[in-house]
């Protein structure tokens, strides 16, 4: 009998029950679908934004997609502990629903083993949030300022169509254009301009622009240029077979907002402003690891509650604790308190209402007797 085990060997345990295995496969599916919706109709509002600045001419038409793509993933980011902890509250309010948490605690399960199962999947995801929102969030914050600064270069040359007149500048240029061909080539071109109180007319058969290495050119062809002071007798009469102007350069220097500044640019600065959006970026993942310790007590409700059961407790406490981050990340840029306080006030808050949701659900005295236990140590 003995050889006969020997040629067997011992199966190792998994150290995934069943019971984790459905946890965390019911919080993905639902994390992905709430996940997305928040996005989705975040995004949308702000993309909305983007396109008033591109029906202005601000934008290129053929970078929407890309800032979309860009603000989708600076969303998702910050969107996501918010996502996360309704979806903890979702699924284990709906095990307190149909029964299984009686079943798991006939088991003797409790919150040990619900805290497993979640943080099975929080704390990879954690991990992975910290990346998202340390370099992935202002790399994509840095590419939508410098795609936007590009659109605010060559604003003066976009937006302009066939058969309607197009106002730049201020107002300080007017452009009409009668017919585009496929060439990009503008024919019967109407212009206005005025510059240090002079006002010039061209009046053009055709135009086209070039690019050259001092800047960017509009050609005219076979037309007549007037020039002079409205209300003077003094003007210009100018006829020509080539006329270029030169579109005044913009300022090429690309000034990045704080969000758009790369982590390591960051890390070790004692300016208050750096410091500051440091602790805001990680706040997210921590946000990540807190609010997952909440929604585990928080969830906990009887049968015969609401299909929403305690979600408006959890959004309120959601709440308070994006405001809070809010108006710390303002005290530590004015100095108002200190450095260190704007990081610890927020994971403080948050903890101390977990504990008090855990100590609710095993009662004040279990807790101070697990702090003893744990003190004794």
């Amino acid at each position: 009998m003995e050889k006969e085990r020997q040629k067997y060997p011992k199966r190792l345990s998994l150290p995934i029950s069943i019971l984790d295995r459905m946890i965390v496969q019911d919080l993905v599916k639902t994390l992905l679908s709430v996940w997305s919706v928040i996005v989705v109709i975040i995004v949308s509002r702000e993309f909305v934004r983007v396109l008033d600045k591109a029906i202005e001419g601000r934008v290129s038409s053929e970078t929407l997609l890309s800032l979309l793509a860009l603000k989708t993933i600076i969303f998702s980011v910050t969107l996501l502990p918010a996502a996360l902890f309704m979806a903890v509250l979702m699924v284990i309010g709906r095990m307190y629903r149909d029964q299984e948490m009686s079943a798991i605690a006939s088991a003797g399960g409790g919150a040990g083993m619900l805290y497993r199962a979640v943080f099975l999947m929080v704390l990879p995801l954690s991990v992975i949030t910290a990346g998202l929102s340390l370099y992935v969030g202002p790399w994509a914050e840095a590419s939508i300022t410098r795609i936007m600064h590009q659109g605010e270069e060559s604003s003066d040359l976009r937006g302009i169509a066939a058969g309607k007149f197009s106002e730049y500048s201020q107002g300080d240029l007017v452009f009409y254009v009668e017919k585009i061909t496929d060439d990009k080539k503008m024919h019967q071109i109407f212009v206005q301009s005025r510059q240090q109180g002079k006002l010039a007319v061209i009046n053009a058969k055709s135009a086209r622009l070039e690019e050259l290495p001092d800047g960017v050119y509009i050609v005219f062809e076979q037309g007549e240029r007037v020039q002079g002071q409205p209300g003077q007798l003094d003007y210009v009469i100018e006829n020509f077979d080539e006329y270029a102007v030169r579109m005044e350069g913009r300022d090429t220097i690309v000034n990045l907002n704080q969000p758009a500044v790369a982590t390591k640019t960051l890390w070790g600065s004692q300016k208050t402003a750096d410091i500051a959006e440091l602790q805001r970026r990680f706040s997210i993942p921590v946000g990540v690891l807190l609010l997952s310790f909440i929604g585990v007590p928080l969830a906990q409700q009887h049968p015969r509650d609401g299909v929403y059961g305690n979600i408006f407790m959890g959004f309120l406490i959601y709440f308070s604790y994006g405001n809070l981050i809010r108006l710390t990340h303002i005290w530590v840029i004015n100095a108002s308190v200190p450095a260190w306080l704007g990081s610890v006030g927020c994971t403080i808050f948050l903890t101390v209402i977990g504990a008090a949701f855990l100590a609710k659900w095993y009662g004040w005295q279990w807790l101070l007797i697990k702090i003893r236990e744990k003190v004794a140590l």
